[in-house]
């Protein structure tokens, strides 16, 4: 049949059957016997009478057989022949089957005086002999002269097996019912032995174990004792692997088949793959050695012969390479004028993990991800992929817009490119550093590994990042009584956000300070006027004010400044208040009188505050909500400071009361409206880090404002304390150290408890000090005389 390859190598049968026109069927083999018929080959059958059924490397079913097996037909012992019947079915039962008789020959005329051969499932040695003829005649005198030989049986064949046990003779027939076969043949006496039987011993010969059966095959016929030794040994180990080889060891001097070791005599060394001898090892890269002890075959793992496979165990995938070898080796020495002994060894290596390398290949300028995954050997297809946890099959990859496609390497493996856009919606981008973005491809691999099509999932991260967003410049102008800012509106809210102070640039906080915002494709407008909230006044006088708007744009996850943008203009304003945070109130007042009076005249309540510019037509106030006369009182939520411009007049005396005056009345009132509880965030830092505060540095101790650590005109209920964020909700236990990072603000708060109305509270020196004793030094200042010097939140 066509499906049927055979050869003869040296003494053996080979016979290859294909699995691709197998597939699918079932098979059986019968082995032909001329005398009773077909018997089916089994694993009994097979050890005892010289047959292997196994598999090759690639899966292909092999049939091998010993010239001396038991269903072999020989022509002088030169000419061989034996007939396998293989029968084939679409049935595991295998009914209907159809019977192929594939005859096979041999020729082997080149026989040593011994032969052994060491095959997968049994030994045999073969040994070179002439047995006389059968005599009918029997003389006593005979076994009289040889009385140890007394009990061997006449003309039959007996065998004496010697053991660690002992000593053990028995008949042939009882040999094969304990698995052995013996047999002679014109020329040969032959005993095919399996391994690890009751009568055979393991013996360590040159590091390697060795399974040895020790035996001796006796005849006698008349005067003649035939005795003929058939020990044979095989190796049943001698394998050791690296990452990278194989090797193979087999003892050169074996001990018990070499009686003088000192008449030893190594002829020919031949190694060889499946049935094909390897004349030039050197020239596939194998390496076939040996010296005084060893023998010893290298095999690159993946080598030119043997099988590469892929493989997963326990989830992880890796790799098995296989190759069949065989050696013959050729000797002489003193016991036996030629030996030749034959090894056939099918080798595996254990499972050799691989773990899958993911090669990032990605261009960023392309804004294309290329992702290689590998490396595969050619019986690993990719038959599924998921980006980003949403699962596609290749067809609909492709059809999404996913380019995979395989890539060959030099060693005979592959790998799988996969490329994905970068603007692709299963792309994940994060906005990182000052103007880059983090774009992050999440991909899973389901692939189809070995013959078994096993599943396999391997799972990638893999990350470019490249500085793809441009921060946005603003610009600014002013007309007479606002300032504009316009700034990009791309990246914002998604990247970045405006600040004013610490408060983000809502809409909610433009409607509140004041300002008009207005939107298009591309920018946001702010329009702020000139005495709106979060205004800035460089420079004030009657004459003009200087003033400006900071906003800054600020990381939407870190909060990190990225770019200050400020817009500063010079106004002209004839009438203004102007109330800061830290309590100081500019005004400027315009003359509206008829007559017109003298403006330097003006003064506030207190008569010694004068104003510190003026001409015909202004007068410009500056001073604090605490000096000058200047009232308070608490309205709902807010604090007001009142004070009083006003005209001295001049007066001429006259007899009597009342006085005469020629200047009108002039009076203006000033009005500070302060909320009664707001986060106030001032800062400065100092340049000098031998005087810098030491926040983070150590511990602080907040206490209870109690009377050694005060100076007070009188005894006053003041509180003060330190709360955990600006949101003034949680407060630290008094006597509680707190450790602060570098350049982490610290939230006080001071209170008032005394319920007079006629108290208030007024923060004129706060500082930070090593200890809780109020004259010790070193110490920092937060406010002096009212006035914060270093970053620091208050509340009041």
């Amino acid at each position: 049949p066509g499906f049927v390859e055979s050869s003869c190598r040296s003494r053996i049968f080979w016979m290859k059957l294909n699995k691709l026109l197998l597939q699918g069927k079932f098979f059986q083999l019968e082995i032909y016997d001329p005398y009773s018929g077909p018997a089916l080959l089994d694993e009994n059958l097979a050890s005892r009478c010289g047959y292997v059924l196994s598999e090759d490397v690639w899966g292909n079913p092999v049939f091998r057989a010993s010239v001396l097996g038991c269903h072999v037909v020989s022509e002088a012992d030169e000419l061989f022949s034996l007939t396998v019947n293989i029968k084939v079915s679409s049935f595991s039962s295998m009914r209907a089957a159809v019977t192929y008789t594939y005859p096979m020959y041999c020729s082997y005329a080149s026989w040593a005086s011994r032969e052994i051969v060491c095959e997968e499932n049994y030994m045999e040695v073969s040994v070179k002999t002439d047995v006389p003829a059968v005599s009918n005649d029997y003389t006593v005198a005979w076994m009289s002269a040889l009385p140890e030989t007394q009990n061997v049986a006449y003309q039959q064949w007996q065998l004496m097996f010697v053991s660690p046990s002992g000593r053990k003779r028995i008949t042939v027939s009882d040999a094969v019912k304990l698995g052995y076969s013996f047999n002679n043949t014109l020329s040969r006496v032959y005993l095919r032995a399996p391994y690890h039987s009751n009568e055979s011993d393991v013996s360590v010969v040159s590091g390697v174990n060795m399974n040895m059966v020790t035996s001796t095959s006796m005849y006698r016929q008349r005067w003649l004792l035939l005795l003929i030794d058939t020990t044979v040994s095989c190796p049943v180990d001698g394998i050791s692997f690296t990452r990278t080889t194989l090797t193979w060891t087999v003892p050169r001097v074996i001990p018990t088949l070499v009686v003088q070791e000192s008449t030893f005599l190594s002829k020919s060394i031949v190694m060889g793959v499946d049935d094909q001898v390897i004349l030039n090892p050197e020239e596939t890269n194998y390496s076939l050695e040996h010296n005084e002890t060893h023998i010893r075959i290298t095999i690159p793992i993946g080598a030119e012969g043997g099988k590469l496979e892929s493989s997963i165990s326990g989830g992880v995938y890796g790799i098995i390479y296989s190759i069949d070898l065989f050696l013959e080796h050729t000797w002489t020495d003193a016991g036996w004028q030629t030996t030749k002994y034959t090894v056939i060894k099918s080798i595996t290596t254990p499972f050799m993990p691989q773990i899958p390398t993911v090669i990032n290949n990605t261009v960023p300028e392309e804004r294309l991800f290329n992702v290689v995954f590998g490396h595969f050997l050619p019986d690993v297809s990719l038959v599924a992929i998921a980006i980003g946890n949403v699962p596609f099959t290749l067809r609909e990859a492709q059809h999404h817009g996913f380019r995979i496609y395989e890539t060959p390497f030099s060693n005979g493996t592959k790998g799988f490119i996969l490329e994905v856009s970068f603007d692709d919606p299963y792309i994940l981008k994060e906005y990182v550093n000052r103007n880059e973005t983090k774009y992050t491809l999440l991909v899973n691999y389901t692939l189809s590994v070995g013959s078994e099509m096993t599943l396999y999932y391997h799972s990638a991260e893999v990350e470019c990042v490249i500085d793809d967003i441009e921060i946005p410049e603003a610009v600014g102008d002013c007309d007479e009584e606002n300032l504009y800012l316009t700034v990009p509106t791309f990246g914002l809210h998604q990247y970045w956000d405006l600040y004013l102070a610490n408060k983000l640039l809502n809409r909610h906080l433009a409607l509140t300070n004041g300002y008009l915002a207005a939107t298009n494709s591309t920018h946001l407008i702010l329009q702020i006027p000139l005495f709106a909230g979060g205004v800035i006044y460089e420079e004030v006088s009657f004459q003009k004010i200087k003033a400006r708007f900071d906003v800054a744009l600020r990381k939407v996850r870190t909060m990190e400044t990225l770019r200050m943008f400020s817009i500063s203009c010079s106004f002209n304003s004839s009438a203004f208040i102007i109330c800061h945070p830290d309590g100081t109130i500019m005004v400027s007042a315009q003359m509206k009188t008829v007559p017109a009076i003298d403006m330097s005249k003006t003064k506030l309540r207190d008569s010694t505050c004068k104003p510190r510019e003026y001409d015909e037509a202004h007068a410009f106030f500056k001073f604090h909500v605490t000096t000058c006369g200047t009232s308070v009182r608490f309205e709902s939520d807010h604090i007001i400071y009142e004070n009083e411009i006003s005209y001295e007049k001049e007066t001429l005396p006259g007899q009597s009361i009342p006085t005469i005056t020629r200047d009108p009345d002039y009076r203006v009132t000033v009005l500070c409206y302060y909320q009664a509880k707001e986060t106030l965030v001032l800062g400065a830092f100092s340049s000098d880090p031998a005087t810098s505060p030491p926040f983070g540095s150590g511990t602080m101790v907040p206490r209870s404002n109690t009377a050694p650590y005060r100076r007070v005109r009188q005894a006053l209920n003041v509180d003060s304390r330190v709360s955990k964020d600006e949101s003034f909700m949680e407060f630290y236990e008094p006597s509680m150290a707190i450790l602060k990072r570098p350049m982490e603000p610290v939230f006080l708060e001071v209170e008032l408890k005394d319920e007079s109305p006629n108290v208030e509270l007024y923060l004129e020196n706060c500082w930070v000090a090593t200890s809780p004793y109020f004259n010790s030094t070193p110490r920092w200042n937060i406010t002096v005389d009212g006035q914060v010097v270093l970053n620091v939140q208050c509340i009041h």
